[in-house]
């Protein structure tokens, strides 16, 4: 506790100082455009709210669920700052579950001509569509995808080097970037490979990742491919030896690919992503840690929003989205023959919601996530409690919120 208060102090201490120095109306857009002066420091922001009734209990909650201050500083016309700060559930306190103080970001940015630029330090790789783009308004429903919450692990962060460029030409940017690897000790089931990332704390480096993207744009539509190749043991030889785990750099690999396309025109907006996430030594990793890892699983969705506001100019640029989005994902598609099959992992998600935005920067949201998944594996039950209600396929989430960016 008494580093967490250390590191919200300094945090405070920039940002009182940056209030001086930050141009009104810009935020990290100018400075990641370049068009922030030499010199200025931004201060940026995120966050949302959210009130959620859960039908199988019958219970509701409300938190506070993240709130996320940017700090960034152009040095010269070449080299920039990029930080944020971020504070989950409101507060963090000992012996409680809940909340978090963490970096989401922090790295510096040098920009080598207008079409191509290099990060280095803590940054997010680009990964499907939320990953980097997760700002609330920014997406409809008060939840971000399942999809890319548990199969791609937005956010995801890692400790690395990066290398974006553009060819206008061609309509195409591209990037690569070299990260430090997942940690398969850490691997849970039910999240798939979200509780193995380091996201900057004592990460290994004994293994390494690779990341890659193409995006087209063409008109209203925009396509992107990713990827992710990199080890999970993170150990010495003698220690990989001991637990039957392939070591170096890539040794006991995850490799995930993804495949979306976007489309924006007028009041319409169509959006679909695909993802898969290989584990090809889940058996040994079950082997070692007792984890139940998969060897394969994918996920997918669909959403389709309409602005019903687009046809009256006199009521922009407030905007209110209608919107349907269908996920579908199965956590443990493929186990090994040491693994355990769990039918809850291989579920369907349907949300039907409306997004109001009375300027781009807040959105009000009111959504509904019908679930259906398949059924509990009684030899996942440790010690089940005998007043514990029998599992339900079915259930139904209310979920109201407020989502704001600065």
């Amino acid at each position: 506790m008494p580093a967490i208060c250390v590191s919200l102090i300094l945090y405070l201490a920039l940002l009182s100082s940056s209030f001086a120095y930050a141009q009104s109306g810009s935020g990290e857009q100018s400075l990641q455009s370049s068009d922030a002066a030499v010199g200025s420091t931004i201060l940026s922001g995120y966050g949302n709210a959210r009130y959620q009734r859960d039908g199988n209990p019958g219970t509701s909650t409300v938190d506070l669920e993240r709130f996320v201050l940017f700090v960034g500083h152009r040095f010269n016309r070449s080299i920039s700052l990029f930080s944020e700060l971020e504070v989950e559930d409101a507060k963090v306190e000992g012996g409680e579950d809940g909340g978090e103080v963490a970096l989401e970001q922090a790295y510096v940015k040098f920009d080598l001509d207008s079409h191509n630029y290099l990060v280095a330090g803590l940054f997010l790789p680009r990964l499907g569509i939320l990953n980097e783009n997760h700002l609330p308004p920014n997406f409809n429903g008060n939840e971000r995808t399942i999809v890319e919450t548990l199969v791609i692990p937005s956010t995801w962060r890692e400790l690395g080097v990066g290398f974006y460029g553009s060819l206008d030409a061609l309509q195409l940017r591209y990037n690569l970037g070299l990260i430090n690897g997942l940690s398969s000790a850490g691997f849970v089931h039910g999240s798939l490979i979200r509780e193995g990332r380091f996201e900057g704390r004592n990460a290994s480096a004994n293994n390494l990742a690779l990341t890659g993207a193409l995006q087209l744009y063409r008109g209203p539509f925009t396509l992107q491919v990713s990827g992710y190749y990199g080890g999970t043991a993170g150990l010495s030889n003698r220690q990989a030896d001991s637990l039957e785990l392939a070591s170096g750099p890539f040794g006991t690999p995850v490799l995930l690919g993804e495949a979306d396309i976007q489309y924006q025109s007028g009041g319409l907006s169509i959006k679909a992503l695909g993802t898969v996430v290989s584990i090809p030594d889940a058996m040994e990793i079950n082997r070692a840690y007792a984890n139940n890892t998969p060897e394969f699983a994918y996920g997918a969705y669909a959403e389709i929003g309409y602005d019903v506001f687009e046809t009256f100019a006199s009521l922009h640029p407030a905007q209110m989205i209608l919107f349907a989005r269908l996920e579908k994902l199965d956590l443990n598609a493929r186990i090994p023959s040491n693994g355990i099959e769990d039918g809850t992992l291989d579920q369907r998600h349907l949300i039907l919601g409306v997004t109001y935005l009375p300027i781009p920067s807040i959105a009000l949201k009111a959504d509904v996530r019908l679930i259906h998944t398949g059924n509990q594996n009684p030899a996942l039950l440790l010690n089940p409690s005998p007043s514990a209600p029998p599992y339900q396929v079915d259930d139904a989430l209310l979920n109201l919120g407020i989502g704001f960016s600065f």
